[in-house]
């Protein structure tokens, strides 16, 4: 209702919104925290009129009614300021009175949350609750015909290959012609996905450097992390830390200003280089960070004014077919390097993606191929681009994989699968059913903020303003009160703690297999599922 009393089409009771507050008025001792910390300022102090019912001794005289002020919460039915159910506000409360539950009555706030004529843009993920990857099973089991490693009590690398391997005499033939040989590199089959410098906030983006570092140089585990579009610090560039870091380089072109500049000043190589074409979560839309997150760090580091929103295009403005990217950006990006860093695309799950890989299959230049599926998270997307677009990817890999079979080309192109996996916190056999069905590898991205910093979005749409800068944990966001409530160091333990307990899982799935030397890519004979329809579609074993 607004100011003046009257009923606007928006107006909402408490009852339609998808989060409520309760609140206890004995308990509460009125101190602001939870009204400060809010970040959609969904709650707000408010003055209450308060009805007492007086009587006097030996009830000589009628009742009377006195009527007094009291302060207390009051929960705001703007559309504008919903809850998001973040819980912050019970996170610091010190006395426990204020709580946001789910509504137990259908959400009205999507039908009014298009207000000006813009539909809703969030952070997150889909609101999709099914996943295929959480039900395949691993089935088949050595035990007597082969040999049974011990997760526990053998010892075995887990490692995969990022970069184009040819046979032999194909590289003896580009030896001779040409003086070159696709660059390989020895990584980790976990990889970071891409969330970028401006996506994420300052502490976050520096506890996941952290927690890379530690994994290579104390732990010895090659694990890599992609920096997405946007660039990375100056600082990062010149250090002997830029070899655990994949650059990409996406249709906006931000942040490769500062990039081109640093080449001569580098001490080491970057891992490798991503071009990126789409992204799982908004497949044929361009990414997009918003105004909000545009400080002038991320401004001059993208090479932007601040606080304008920065949307990329939704493909390369100067290509115009993937034989033309082949030729000119990839080639043109191995020069940049001295043809020492593979270069590779990322495109989104989508039923052209087999068109793509083909034409990458016919040039050497092409080291690999990432794609990304219909779960893949990000930091901005209209609800219907999310909801609605794109490929789940155990089919799409599994496609591609299949074709590099029918080519005689599986061991030569790797392929690593995005989007979705561990959405319901099973890392490890998620990443394992992606490998077996022909995945070199798996990249994360939402798992990391969820279990390194505390992530409060759900699956279920609480909270999810990643993309508007006030994320209640300060992981998406670019304003100081938020961010510095975010340790790096906490982070980056956190970010090695979830590799290590990773690798043991990953270990206890592979052991039994009696896969010791490599990981067991495309071995769909251990992988079922009791689905008969995906069984078929995987050309796995149907099994009840």
């Amino acid at each position: 209702m607004s100011s003046n009393g009257r009923i606007t089409p928006s107006s909402l009771s408490i009852k339609d919104l998808p989060w409520q507050i309760h609140w206890d008025k004995e308990r509460c001792s009125l101190c602001g925290r939870c009204t400060a910390v809010c970040p959609v300022h969904a709650i707000e102090l408010g003055v209450h009129r308060l009805r007492l019912v007086q009587t006097t001794l030996g009830l000589k005289e009628a009742p009377s009614n006195v009527y007094g002020v009291y302060y207390g919460i009051r929960q705001k039915t703007d559309p504008a300021h919903a809850c998001v159910g973040c819980g912050m506000c019970n996170l610091v409360c010190p006395n426990d009175c204020i709580i946001p539950y789910r509504s137990d009555e259908a959400d009205k706030l999507r039908y009014h949350i298009d207000r000006g004529g813009q539909p809703r843009r969030r952070g997150g993920r889909r609101n999709v609750p099914a996943n295929i990857l959480d039900r395949i099973k691993f089935i088949r089991i050595s035990m007597l015909t082969d040999p049974a490693l011990d997760a526990g009590r053998h010892e075995f690398e887990l490692r995969t290959l990022l970069g184009r391997v040819l046979p032999p005499e194909e590289n003896l033939k580009l030896l001779r012609e040409e003086g070159w040989i696709p660059p390989v590199r020895e990584i980790y089959p976990l990889i970071i996905g891409s969330m970028s410098f401006g996506a994420l906030s300052p502490t976050m983006w520096e506890g996941l450097q952290m927690g890379v570092a530690y994994l290579n140089e104390e732990l010895g585990m090659p694990v890599r992390m992609c920096t997405g579009e946007g660039g990375c610090p100056p600082r990062l560039l010149r250090s002997r830390f830029l070899k655990y870091v994949i650059l990409q380089i996406a249709s906006g072109y931000f942040g490769w200003d500062e990039i081109i500049h640093a080449l001569p000043e580098m001490k080491e190589d970057p891992c490798a280089i991503e071009i990126k074409y789409g992204q799982g979560a908004k497949p044929g839309d361009g990414g997009l960070l918003m105004w909000h997150k545009v400080n002038k760090l991320i401004a001059s580091i993208r090479g932007v004014p601040p606080r304008v929103s920065l949307p990329s295009p939704p493909t390369h403005q100067t290509k115009y077919s993937i034989e033309e990217s082949v030729a000119k950006m990839i080639q043109s990006m191995y020069m940049a390097w001295g043809f020492r860093v593979p270069v590779y695309p990322k495109i989104s799950g989508t039923s052209t993606a087999l068109a793509v890989l083909n034409n990458l299959t016919r040039n050497p230049y092409a080291a690999a191929l990432a794609i990304d599926g219909e779960d893949g998270g990000t930091g901005a997307a209209y609800n219907v681009s999310m909801d609605h677009m794109g490929h789940p990817i155990a089919s799409n890999i599994r496609d591609c994989y299949l074709n590099l079979v029918k080519l005689g080309r599986q061991n030569e192109i790797p392929l690593f699968a995005a989007g979705g996996v561990g959405k319901h916190g099973n890392l490890a056999a998620n990443a394992a059913s992606l490998i077996m069905l022909g995945a070199s590898g798996v990249q994360i991205g939402k798992y990391l903020m969820q279990a390194a910093a505390g992530c409060l979005g759900s699956e279920s749409d609480r909270c999810n303003i990643c993309n508007i800068g006030l994320c209640p944990k300060g992981i998406t966001s670019q304003d100081p009160r938020l961010y510095r409530r975010l340790d790096p160091e906490e982070v980056a333990e956190r970010v090695v703690d979830v590799f290590l307990s990773f690798d043991t899982e990953l270990r206890k799935i592979v052991a039994p297999l009696g896969r010791s030397t490599s990981l067991p890519i495309g071995m769909s004979d251990a992988i079922g599922i009791d689905d008969q329809a995906a069984a078929e579609r995987l050309q796995i074993k149907y099994v009840v």
